[in-house]
């Protein structure tokens, strides 16, 4: 089968197209910016890249088109390819019906933490020799890859709530069929397609419709919101974590320490490289998610102290002068608060720069601009660019007085940041896009 993906360097559909690759299909795509690294990926998979969305693309004559989400009624190559009925499908359904039909496939869903837990439970079952294949999106530092067909019947997937393309509004998830579903939280997000959380909560119910009766929920009892979800009606076992009574991983990030307890006490521990309790939980989510396909408790551990965590998750760019500068993708407030607390826990009393950059549809609608001072009171200054925002940054940002500066131009926020470092400070750069290089710029601009 030959395909033509729009959209096709993101990362999911850039995953799609290298699943394909590997399943003997021809790919072809393309997209509005054909960019490093996926760019490269994609050409070193043999995969033929087109910049923009010219009508021409038709003369390919593929089987079928796949569309991304992020492809909106009015481009020119979507419009021509609906004038004149040609086959079209979305990225979830084409990878559904060609690559996760017939396979077990373990989904990881929540607001928070689905490429950290889907990376650590793809890793605990190559530990094991399970050898899965995965779709993550995010790059593992145990795999090097974002997505891997796999040599046996099981399937890791991030398993993402937003909605499929401009033709389905149902969330990309509801396609995959998990038999093994970890839910790990629920909050309101994507101010740009959900009304409220309770609409949020109907399509997680969706996917809980989906689970056969000898699957596994793997559910977060901490968050009420998922209890409500299941409330709603639900088909197959539950197991929960974050429990005070049963299934719950602790620790001390200044040993890194991991320690998994059930109702009885301690289970095991291991000395790992990651530290917070947001993942200590997802650790114990991706520990009762393997065990459902075969990997004892013990053996999911072991495999975690071997665990090398995924790019841009606390990732240090490099250090300059005793100056260290991370790479981190939070976006949302929880995820800020989250990061700048596993930081602060992890330096002490030493100083901590936020740089931020407000790009995901639910910050630049400015949904979630009250929370943004309380998500930063451990930071000791921060930075935010708000270059493509509609909303007053700066006066969402005034409750910090003195500690926060907005910035319309990248350059001028690196003199800033650059000016205030000194040797033993953190500056933690948060954002989910590319933030126009700013790590290397920071890091040079410090080296002189």
């Amino acid at each position: 089968m030959h395909i033509h993906i729009l959209g096709i360097c993101g990362t999911f559909m850039g995953g799609i197209a290298q699943l394909a690759v590997a399943s003997g299909h021809r790919v072809t795509g393309c997209d509005a910016n054909v960019y490093p690294p996926m760019s490269d990926q994609l050409r070193q998979a043999g995969i033929e890249l087109i910049e923009g969305f010219a009508v021409d693309q038709l003369a390919l004559n593929p089987d079928a088109f796949v569309v991304g989400n992020a492809i909106s009624r009015g481009n020119p190559l979507l419009e021509a390819i609906l004038d004149r009925g040609l086959a079209y499908v979305s990225g979830p359904q084409w990878l559904a019906e060609n690559v996760l039909q017939g396979r077990w496939v373990l989904g990881v869903a929540g607001t928070h933490g689905k490429t950290t837990t889907s990376s650590m439970l793809a890793w605990i079952l190559e530990d094991a020799g399970i050898s899965p294949g995965f779709l993550i999106g995010g790059v593992p530092l145990n795999f090097g890859v974002s997505a891997r067909l796999g040599t046996t019947p099981f399937f890791v997937i991030e398993a993402d709530e937003y909605d499929t393309a401009f033709c389905d509004k149902r969330s990309k998830f509801v396609h995959y069929r998990p038999r093994t579903v970890v839910l790990n939280n629920l909050e309101f997000d994507h101010a740009d397609i959900f009304a409220n959380l309770e609409a949020i909560e109907t399509q997680f119910h969706h996917l809980v419709r989906t689970l056969p009766q000898s699957g596994l929920i793997v559910a977060n009892a901490a968050e009420a919101s998922l209890e409500r979800v299941l409330a709603r009606g639900c088909w197959t076992p539950v197991e929960r974590f974050n429990d005070p009574a049963g299934y719950r991983c602790s620790g001390d990030d200044a040993d890194g320490q991991l320690v998994l307890h059930d109702k009885n006490g301690e289970v095991g521990r291991c000395t790992w490289q990651l530290n917070g309790e947001h993942n200590r939980a997802n650790a114990c989510a991706a520990l009762l998610a393997a065990r459902h396909v075969g990997v004892p408790l013990d053996k999911g551990l072991e495999a975690l102290s071997r665990f090398g965590n995924v790019k841009r998750r606390m990732e240090v760019r490099g250090v300059v002068r005793d100056i260290t500068v991370y790479d981190d993708f939070a976006h949302h407030p929880t995820a800020i608060a989250t990061t700048v607390a596993g930081l602060r826990r992890k330096v002490g009393d030493a100083r901590i720069l936020a740089v931020l950059e407000l790009r995901s549809n639910t910050m630049k609608l400015g949904t979630m601009k009250a929370q943004l001072p309380g998500s930063l009171g451990q930071v000791d200054a921060a930075f935010c660019y708000a270059g493509n925002l509609g909303w007053d940054a700066a006066a969402a940002l005034a409750p910090m007085g003195p500690r926060a500066a907005v910035f319309d131009q990248i350059d001028g926020l690196v003199e800033a940041v650059a000016a205030a470092a000194r040797p033993g400070d953190h500056i933690l750069v948060m954002s989910n896009g590319g933030f126009g290089g700013i790590h290397g710029k920071l890091l040079e601009r410090l080296s002189a």
